[in-house]
């Protein structure tokens, strides 16, 4: 069942790769489908982390920020450095924080473990902040995100930043799906359920939850660079704040935990629900529509959302879309 569902994720990227850059609508790589990559990496990244391995963490804008900023640093200090080395390099670089920022909860636990990856966001916040460093000596506190070249090849338009984000969540995506597979993403999940049952099968509980730490942070690093250099462009601290990280863990609560397509389903309805009561609020109210409402019923829906989907389906949208599936194979 497992390995059918990861198939068909595989298809579906399959099917954006060849079909989506031929519709010829900026707004809809801009909009849409850009920040719903960028958003579905870094929930896939916190998916491992508190989904499989069972670690909370608030702090996953914190590491977006690590993200974006490494990439920015790399391409700026270093000489010559292609983007396609800068990219990995910076997710490298979020690894390492992940695992700085994991050490000290490596004997919490619920609530106290939540509290100390908290403390990750307004540091790195504060840090990039405070230190001009960061931002290559620009004190403005928004830097525009310098253009991308492959090759000597400017990505510059809608489709091909969507094609670039693509296949990096292409390939983080199939990584991902090997490693749930894997020996690690056993232990993951052993270590998840039960610490000390984990233990008894002579697996190294502290190894294993640094190892998902980095993971993880790669993998939200890398979201965070996609985010401020495909979609909004701009590399600015207060683009990563508490709001953000709540967000990345309403889409895994949403599309499901430890769920690779659970990542992918949560992100989509995050990205579109805006867009839906923008749009449906704009038809219904005419000229008496406020656009400040759609944020606060924004945030009412999603509330009522995760209430309902913890009390009646904590497994997400992915369990509700397998159950649909199995009862159309039932009565077909």
């Amino acid at each position: 069942m497992n390995r059918s569902r990861d198939v068909t994720a595989l298809a579906i990227f399959g099917v954006f790769l060849v079909a989506v850059p031929f519709i010829k609508s900026d707004y809809l790589f801009n909009a849409i489908l850009i920040p719903f990559i960028a958003v579905s990496l870094a929930a896939l990244g916190l998916n491992i982390l508190a989904g499989y391995a069972g670690q909370v963490s608030l702090g996953s804008a914190a590491f977006m920020a690590i993200g974006a900023f490494s990439t920015y640093d790399l391409l700026l200090y270093v000489p010559h450095l292609p983007f396609l080395v800068a990219l990995p390099g910076a997710g490298l670089i979020t690894a390492v924080a992940g695992l700085v920022f994991g050490l000290p909860g490596l004997r919490l636990r619920g609530f106290y473990l939540a509290i100390s990856t908290l403390a990750a966001q307004f540091f790195v916040q504060w840090v990039f902040t405070t230190f001009p460093w960061f931002q290559g000596g620009d004190t403005s506190g928004v830097i525009t995100a310098p253009p991308i070249f492959i090759d000597g090849f400017q990505v510059s338009t809608p489709v091909e930043r969507y094609l670039l984000a693509l296949a990096v969540a292409a390939i983080l995506t199939v990584f991902a799906i090997a490693l749930v597979r894997s020996r690690v993403g056993q232990s993951f999940l052993a270590v998840r359920d039960n610490e000390l049952a984990a233990k008894v099968l002579g697996i190294n509980v502290l190894k294993i939850k640094l190892i998902a730490c980095a993971i993880s942070g790669f993998y939200i690093g890398i979201a965070g660079a996609l985010w401020a250099y495909l979609y909004v462009r701009t590399i600015e601290p207060a683009g990563y704040d508490l709001d953000h990280s709540f967000q990345i863990l309403f889409v895994i609560i949403l599309g499901g935990l430890a769920s690779i397509r659970g990542a992918f389903l949560g992100a989509a309805f995050l990205v579109v629900l805006p867009l839906l009561l923008s749009r449906g609020g704009a038809a219904l109210l005419g000229p008496n529509f406020d656009s400040g409402y759609v944020d606060l019923a924004e945030k009412i829906i999603l509330g009522a959302l995760i209430i309902l989907f913890l009390r009646l389906e904590p497994q997400g949208l992915s369990a509700l879309l397998a159950r649909f599936s199995l009862n159309r194979k039932a009565t077909t």
